[in-house]
């Protein structure tokens, strides 16, 4: 049988670890307690973010206690990025993103009831610590020869704008966290993305100092697609989990958009999917790739999760839907508008003609080219083929009052957004 480190290797989700085989024994031996991070830097976690919560949820199905921590003190000073300060956020704004980030952290990990997750912020241990404190009990253990080498550090201080004293001593909190953690839970693991290795190893190194003890790190990899760009972005914007920010729909869509070089990668990396059912998977790309199998298996499992099943139910009859294969009028409102949203359009009236509509639109550039495309039988209104000419949008073609999906031909559609004269 494989160990849980074995599990998350072949997953494709360890990049580092502080000692490979001391974590093994450790793992082996456990249960061990382990946590990870999340900082209201946003309203909402994200793709990355995602990476994290499943790695812990795998720790934890295999017997493991994990700890969801949600930075409510680091938040407010802002963990250093390469390019730039960031602008800080007030109290209030920080102690409102700490309670939306928590529910979706636990929205992941709350789940398993026989090994229940603990839920922290960091906050409740920071806050009461003086400055003249924080200096004596914590600040003298660290190096500034040794901080100014962490990499968002050192590419911060060759660069104009330099670095806060602010933000770099943000590493000297997250050390403390995991210190904390360590005193009150017994915690000696912390997993966290690879580009936070110098954070992560910080607290690593503060416990050994303080406590004599030895504890491990494991970070999760930089997922890149075949060109080598980074995951998580749609149309220029970071993959949310929050479905105000990127709706279940667009959620759905984009891990269907995945390309088949990725998309075995990403099997392993975000669903609970066994090795044998995404060998059967990766069979199915390369001997049926216009399927698209593997694709939607990955955006329905994955939709799920964050989301919910009922949801996903929604978003998958909307996708087929648009593409002619379910029924538009049974999509309630907040599925239809956002399964409409990215598609090009224009603001059509009731009354106006098919011929007018489809010119404002823009699936055609002139109303002789709309009535040609009608006359070809290429014209269709909310799936249904429009033969008349003359036809005119009615009351019952505006689905839900809002939208009316215009099509020419098989893949061109646009949406009529209804304008109120």
């Amino acid at each position: 049988m494989s160990t849980i480190l074995d599990e998350l290797q072949w997953r494709g989700l360890v990049a580092q670890t502080t000692d490979e085989q001391a974590l093994r024994q450790a793992l082996e031996d456990g249960p061990v307690t382990v946590y990870c991070g999340f900082d209201p830097t946003a309203p909402s976690l994200h793709f990355g973010n995602l990476v994290q919560l499943i790695t812990l949820r795998h720790l934890q199905r295999a017997g493991h206690r994990v700890i969801g921590l949600v930075g409510g003190s680091t938040g407010l000073v802002g963990d250093p990025r390469p390019s730039s300060e960031r602008t800080l956020k007030t109290k209030e704004q920080t102690a409102a993103d700490v309670e939306r980030i928590r529910a979706q952290v636990v929205t992941i990990l709350g789940e398993d009831t026989a090994n229940p997750a603990t839920f922290v912020n960091n906050l409740d241990w920071t806050e009461p610590i003086s400055a003249l404190d924080f200096l004596r009990d914590y600040g003298k253990h660290f190096r500034v020869n040794q901080m100014i080498k962490k990499d968002a550090v050192a590419a911060r201080l060759n660069s104009d704008q330099g670095i806060s004293y602010t933000e770099f001593s943000y590493q000297i909190l997250q050390a403390l966290d995991y210190l904390e953690l360590y005193r009150r839970y017994g915690c000696t693991l912390q997993t966290g993305g690879q580009d936070q290795w110098g954070n992560l190893t910080a607290g690593v190194d503060l416990i050994g100092r303080v406590e004599g003890a030895s504890v491990h790190v494991l970070t999760t990899p930089l997922l890149t697609d075949s060109s080598g760009e980074k995951f998580g972005k749609s149309a220029g914007n970071a993959v949310w989990l929050d479905p105000t920010m990127t709706s279940p729909y667009a959620f759905y869509q984009y891990w269907i958009n995945v390309e088949d070089a990725s998309v075995v990668t990403l099997l392993k990396v975000f669903t609970d999917r066994t090795r044998e059912e995404i060998a059967d998977l990766e069979r199915q790309v390369a001997e049926e790739p216009f399927r698209r199998m593997a694709q939607k298996v990955l955006a329905a499992d994955v939709t799920t999760l964050v989301h919910g099943a009922e949801a996903t139910a929604a978003v998958q009859a909307a996708s087929e839907a648009l593409f002619g294969k379910g029924d538009l009028t049974s999509l309630d409102e907040r599925t239809l508008l956002d399964a409409t949203a990215e598609l090009p359009g224009g603001p059509v009236h009731l009354g106006d003609s098919v011929v007018d509509a489809l010119v404002a639109a823009g699936l055609v550039a002139s109303r002789n080219e709309a009535r040609r495309a009608v006359k070809d039988g290429g014209v269709s209104v909310n799936n249904v083929k429009v033969t008349d000419g003359e036809a005119t949008l009615g009351e019952e073609d505006f689905l839900h009052g809002r939208v009316v999906l215009l099509k020419r031909g098989r893949k061109s559609m646009a949406a009529g957004r209804r304008a109120r004269d």
